[in-house]
C-alpha cells in the first residue's frame, strides 16, 4: 500500500539525480567511519546505495518524531548525530520503539546515516562548532586520545565565571534543564575547554591544559564532586550546558559542509537540505531550581544565651 506521506512523483528515479552512494561518499570524506570510537555504531544504517537524494533531513537523534518529520516533508536521507542502535538488537517488531523506527525508514524509503563519534573528532566537528559559538580563538584538541576530541581556546578577555556562564547560554539553544554552573560566581575566566555531549571522563585533560572552566554535558555527582575537591574551590570551574543544546549546533554545520562537498555536482543544485525543527532533548520542565542556597561558610552561633 502506498504510504500517504511520499509524494510518489516524485520518486520516480531521473538521471538527474544524486544517489544515495554520492551522498555517503561525501558525508563519509567528511567524517571518516574509521575515525569512530570502536563501540560506535555509524554509516549507513537503511537505504538502498542507487535509490535517489533530492531531499536530506539533519536532526539530533532518529526518534519516532523526527522519523516522521522525514516521512512527511519526503526526506530521501535522514543525516543524525546519534546512533539508532548502539546497542543491539534481536528484533525489529513493531512493538518496540526500535522496531518502529527501522520500519517506518525502510517503509518510507528514508535512508539513515549516523555521525556520531566520527563527527565528535572531525575539524570542524561537533565541538569545533560549539567553541566557535563560545568565541574562543587558538583552539587546539582537549585530547588527542582516539582523535582530537574536544577543544580548548582562549577567551577574547577575562570575564566572570557569571557573566561567562551568560554567554553560553545566550550562544546555546534554550533547554528546559538550562545550564548548571560549579564554582564561584565572581571567578576569573579565560581559557576555556569544551566537549559537546558527556564529557565527565576527561577531566584529567581540562587540568592539563590549565583550563579555567570546561563546557561540557551530563555531568554526573561523583565524578564532579572528585573533580572539584581536588581543585580546592579553584579552576577548573564546571558548565554543564546540556547533551542537546551542546551538540544541535553541529547540525547545521555538517549540512552546509556536505553541501559543499557535494557543490561539484550538477545534481547537487537539485537536492534540498534543512535541520529538524523537532527538539529531541528528552526533559521538559523542572522544579526548584536554585532554590538551594550554599551552605555559610562558618555555622550561626545560634546567639547569645
Amino acid at each position: 500500500m502506498d504510504d500517504p506521506a511520499r509524494d510518489p512523483e516524485r520518486r520516480e528515479p531521473d538521471q538527474r539525480d544524486l544517489r544515495l552512494r554520492d551522498v555517503v561518499a561525501a558525508l563519509e570524506s567528511l567524517y571518516p567511519l574509521e575515525s569512530a570510537a570502536d563501540w560506535d555504531r555509524v554509516g549507513l544504517v537503511t537505504g538502498e546505495p542507487d535509490q535517489p537524494v533530492r531531499r536530506i533531513l539533519f536532526a539530533l537523534d532518529p526518534t519516532l518524531a523526527v522519523i516522521d518529520e522525514a516521512r512527511e516533508w519526503g526526506a530521501d536521507l535522514l543525516v543524525t548525530h546519534h546512533p539508532l542502535l548502539l546497542r543491539g538488537v534481536h528484533s525489529v517488531a513493531t512493538t518496540s520503539a526500535k522496531g518502529a523506527s527501522v520500519t517506518a525508514l525502510v517503509r518510507a524509503g528514508v535512508a539513515l546515516w549516523v555521525g556520531h563519534t566520527n563527527a565528535d573528532v572531525a575539524d570542524p566537528g561537533v565541538s569545533t562548532v560549539l567553541a566557535d559559538a563560545l568565541g574562543l580563538t587558538d583552539q587546539r584538541p582537549l585530547s588527542r586520545d582516539g582523535g582530537n576530541a574536544g577543544r580548548v581556546g582562549e577567551l577574547a578577555e577575562p570575564v566572570s565565571l557569571a557573566d561567562f556562564a551568560d554567554v553560553v547560554s545566550a550562544a546555546l539553544p534554550a533547554t528546559a534543564g538550562g545550564i548548571r554552573v560549579s564554582g564561584d560566581p565572581d571567578a576569573t575566566v579565560r581559557t576555556v575547554a569544551v566537549m559537546g555531549g558527556s564529557g565527565d571522563d576527561r577531566f584529567d585533560d581540562v587540568r592539563a591544559h590549565g583550563a579555567d572552566v570546561y563546557v561540557t554535558a551530563d555531568l554526573r555527582h561523583h565524578p564532579v564532586l572528585e573533580a572539584r575537591e581536588e581543585a580546592r574551590g579553584g579552576p577548573p570551574y564546571l558548565v554543564d550546558a546540556g547533551h542537546w543544546a551542546t551538540e544541535s549546533l553541529w547540525l547545521e554545520s555538517g549540512r552546509q559542509r556536505l553541501l559543499g562537498a557535494l557543490g561539484h555536482r550538477a545534481a547537487a543544485a537539485r537536492v534540498e537540505t534543512r535541520v529538524s525543527a523537532i527538539r529531541t532533548e528528552p526533559w521538559t520542565f523542572v522544579v526548584g531550581a536554585n532554590a538551594a542556597r550554599p551552605a555559610p561558610a562558618v555555622p550561626p552561633t545560634g546567639g547569645v544565651s
